[in-house]
């Protein structure tokens, strides 16, 4: 019952207690109590208990009692880190117990060796208890070695055999009442689909777990770790480290089990290293390797140390010494059959070839590469980036290029099993090291137009294939629909003065609910999308247009101007000094939208020629005189384009990639020419721009006060030809996802633009931070802008920092002007700009809008 009900199975073990039984009972009882404190309690309570439940089968003289017990407090000693009295207490239990018996015994001292990491003995003694286990007609601790079989099969990487076990567990677990089991066989089928690569069902399968232990009421710290595995896999590394740190925090403060600290420390600190910090993962790792070590987990602790070696490394420079941990490290995982063992053989060998050290970093990394033909897809990309750097240190590009593409192919494959598109972006860096030694061999030998393909091959690929659409999910939609509600009375209740603290705190667990949800959605596309073609971005320029596409390579903006049909490449200059210059040029327009700051605009105007001088370099004396299309990186698409002296006066648009650019050109507008206009709450000049525009256009939809709610919103923007949307807009830059424009029921977030089956072919968000994004994976974006280009947008007009209300209005006015006689949202833009009164504020907010996109 203890795994069935626990805390109910706890309360009558005290009761039995209470009753003075006999030594038999007693022993049984205080067993129980052993089992609960030792799951999901104190580990010095359980073994007090548990070593009173064997004497007191001693008293009773029952082998079988005595047996049983001394296995149980044998997995108590193991994961208290006693490993050597644990092991002696299976010894004792072996010996004690009939065959029945016998069978638990060592079905218990398998999922010991399992803990321990010596997956061959756990093997052994597990094929010893199935069959007399099955013989007895024992359904609950049959179906427990079975599980226990699949989990070890996966630890050595072998799927197949685990999927079958798993399943045959789970046909006996549905005919028994053992929830708390239940729960860890779905547990165990969401740790399976990771290991085959399925990461949005991993994530559902250990959600619905997690749900099934809240129900017992039961800690989850091993389901923390899996977690966290599959989390850093979906390039979510930050989240990984703060629940394993929790996790943590919480078992040091029940006096848990001493073996899932040292595994939530290994796991804490493979996610800060990760997350790009390594003073954290050493300290987390090493402490974890001590803790392995004093448990003496030879396997756990091996892994640790990878981890350990690996922050060494992203710690400082590269070492003998780390050369020979890394080996050391990569012979041990490969003795134990541990799939990590080719990650340890390509550090060994990165390191290696920094130290110039070509022979043995060959030898090394012809290991690694052996797993780029088979496993699950982040084992092959590991394989592929050994085999590109065995061809960079024997000078063959086209061997590295090779590499490169067969290892970013895989990539994609994985990507569009992915249906959220946050997941999407977050995995594309895993193949950051490939693209940049790709790119880095094109420079060399490859020419300007290699080189494009290189920056094309990685550059906003989420944008390649529209996100899986969210499922007709009840629990999701009400979900939403609750959300905004919060949000809505959180927000009034801001404006009213009242505090919030309850009701932000509900918004944040809707928040994390829906997106867990939508991270469940399987991707339906196939590959990466349409390669990109030079030829054909060189025949849609044409003449007049050029394209600037900044690469960078080792720190350094890389200019490749595209047209007249052909690229040319230009040196600009440091990454770091450009992206220091443009947070300073956002600093200088927020102070420019208030009046009495006019004395701010020459500094302003003084950082966009330096902004000019480091991303553009020699090339803006080649931009020609015609419009120019800006393709940044991710990191950059803050700027300000039109601040720029060469791109002040000229056609101005901005892509997340040439690819993108080509798709919006090559969108058609919808045939009905319908116009939506939408007036949010709350505004300072009441979105005083609707009603004129509502004029101009005739009959266009009107949707403000009370009509503008997110439903009816959303149903008139599907596919609209002209959406302008006047309404506060918020960046989040801890959730992307969750940026918003209020409307009349509450905000209207990416997640909500992502249920359109085509998104208006050109949108005008006429407010703050709308043009904002966040910048993850390898060079992905995720915001308002970068959800609807996938979707059928071809053009959108956006703000990236905040503006003057009164000033947009002049500004949307004149822009709409140019639009109803042909021109495009940039041709417009210019124009509006161009019209605008001369004074700081309103110069300020023209700078600060941008066109997205070709329409």
């Amino acid at each position: 019952m203890v795994f069935a009900a626990p805390n109910e199975a706890l309360e009558r073990a005290e009761g039995l207690l209470d009753a003075d039984p006999p030594p038999l009972h007693a022993s049984v009882a205080h067993q129980v109590i052993g089992i609960w404190q030792r799951d999901f309690g104190d580990m010095r309570l359980a073994l007090t208990h548990l070593r009173r439940a064997r004497d007191l089968a001693a008293r009773a003289e029952s082998a079988d009692r005595e047996a049983d017990v001394l296995s149980t407090l044998g997995v108590a000693l193991v994961h208290a880190g006693r490993t050597r009295q644990g092991l002696a207490a299976f010894e004792r239990g072996v010996g004690r117990g009939s065959a029945h018996t016998r069978a638990r015994v060592l079905y218990k001292r398998a999922y010991a060796w399992w803990v321990l990491g010596h997956h061959r003995e756990a093997l052994e003694d597990v094929r010893r208890a199935i069959p007399v286990l099955r013989q007895a007609d024992d359904v609950i601790w049959t179906a427990r070695a079975l599980t226990l079989r699949a989990t070890v099969h996966l630890a050595l990487g072998a799927v197949e055999r685990a999927d079958a076990d798993f399943t045959a567990a789970e046909a006996l677990w549905d005919t028994t009442g053992q929830e708390h089991d239940k729960a860890d066989a779905v547990e165990s089928r969401g740790l399976a689909a990771f290991r085959s690569g399925d990461v949005p069902a991993a994530l559902r399968l250990l959600d619905e777990a997690e749900e099934r232990y809240a129900k017992l009421g039961t800690p989850t710290f091993m389901l923390t770790i899996r977690r966290c595995e599959v989390l850093m896999a979906a390039g979510l590394a930050p989240e990984a480290l703060a629940e394993a740190d929790a996790a943590i925090a919480v078992l040091d403060g029940i006096g848990g089990q001493s073996t899932r600290k040292a595994e939530l420390l290994l796991v804490a600190a493979r996610a800060a290293r990760l997350a790009g910090d390594p003073q954290t993962a050493i300290a987390r790792a090493a402490v974890a390797v001590r803790l392995f070590a004093g448990q003496r987990r030879t396997w756990w602790e091996t892994h640790a140390r990878l981890v350990l070696t690996e922050a060494r490394l992203a710690a400082g420079r590269g070492s003998g010494r780390l050369v020979a941990d890394a080996a050391a490290v990569a012979e041990k995982l490969a003795s134990f059959g541990a799939p990590a063992a080719p990650e340890a053989s390509l550090l060994a060998g990165r390191i290696a070839l920094g130290l110039g050290w070509t022979a043995d970093a060959e030898r090394h990394l012809a290991v690694a590469a052996r797993s780029r033909h088979s496993g699950p897809p982040l084992a092959r990309m590991t394989g592929w980036a050994a085999q590109a750097l065995r061809a960079r240190a024997a000078g063959s590009t086209r061997g590295v290029l090779e590499a490169c593409r067969r290892g970013l192919d895989v990539l994609d494959d994985h990507r569009m099993t992915l249906g959220a598109s946050e997941l999407r972006a977050r995995a594309t860096e895993q193949g950051a090291e490939l693209a940049a030694l790709a790119q880095r061999a094109s420079l060399v030998s490859g020419g300007p137009r290699r080189l494009l393909v290189w920056s094309e091959r990685w550059r906003a690929t989420v944008l390649t294939a529209p996100p899986t659409r969210p499922p007709a999910d009840p629990a999701l939609l009400s979900g939403m629909t609750a959300y905004r509600e919060i949000a809505a009375r959180a927000e009034e209740a801001r404006m009213e003065g009242r505090p919030v603290p309850a009701l932000e705190r509900e918004q944040r667990r809707l928040e994390r609910e829906i997106r867990s949800r939508t991270l469940h959605i399987r991707g339906d596309a196939t590959g990466g999308g349409d390669r990109f073609d030079p030829g054909r971005l060189l025949e849609r320029l044409g003449d007049g247009v050029r394209l600037v596409e900044l690469a960078v390579l080792d720190g350094r903006v890389q200019v490749l101007l595209c047209g007249q049909g052909r690229v040319r490449r230009f040196e600009a200059g440091p990454l770091v000094e450009a992206e220091r210059e443009a947070e300073y040029v956002q600093a200088g327009l927020r102070r420019l939208a208030h009046p009495g700051a006019e004395a701010r605009l020459p500094v302003v105007e003084a950082a966009g020629r330096r902004l000019e001088e480091l991303l553009l370099g020699p090339a803006a004396a080649h931009l020609g005189s015609g419009p120019v299309v800006v393709v940044p990186p991710g990191r950059l698409h803050g700027v300000p384009w039109a601040l720029l002296p060469s791109l002040r006066e000229r056609v101005v648009s901005v892509s997340p990639s040439a690819s993108s650019w080509l798709r919006a050109r090559e969108t058609a507008p919808p045939p009905d020419h319908r116009q939506v206009l939408v007036r949010g709450p709350g505004l300072a000049t009441g979105g005083a721009e609707v009603p004129e525009l509502a004029d101009r256009y005739g009959m266009p939809t009107v949707l403000e006060g009370a009509q503008a709610r997110v439903p009816r919103v959303l149903e008139e923007l599907d596919g609209a030809a002209l959406a302008h949307i006047a309404a506060h807009g918020a960046f989040r830059a801890d959730s992307p996802l969750f940026s918003s424009l209020r409307m009349a029921d509450g905000p209207l977030i990416v997640h909500d633009f992502e249920r359109l089956d085509r998104s208006p072919y050109r949108i005008i968000l006429s407010c703050c931070d709308t043009a904002r994004f966040a910048s993850v994976g390898a060079d992905e974006l995720l915001g308002l802008v970068t959800a609807l280009l996938p979707l059928g947008t071809a053009g959108v007009v956006a703000c990236s920092a905040p503006v003057n209300d009164a000033a947009v209005v002049p500004l949307m006015l004149a822009l709409h002007k140019g639009l109803s006689v042909g021109l495009s949202l940039a041709e417009a833009l210019r124009d509006a700009r161009a019209a605008l009164p001369g004074d700081a504020v309103h110069q300020a907010t023209g700078w600060a809008f941008s066109a997205f996109g070709a329409a």
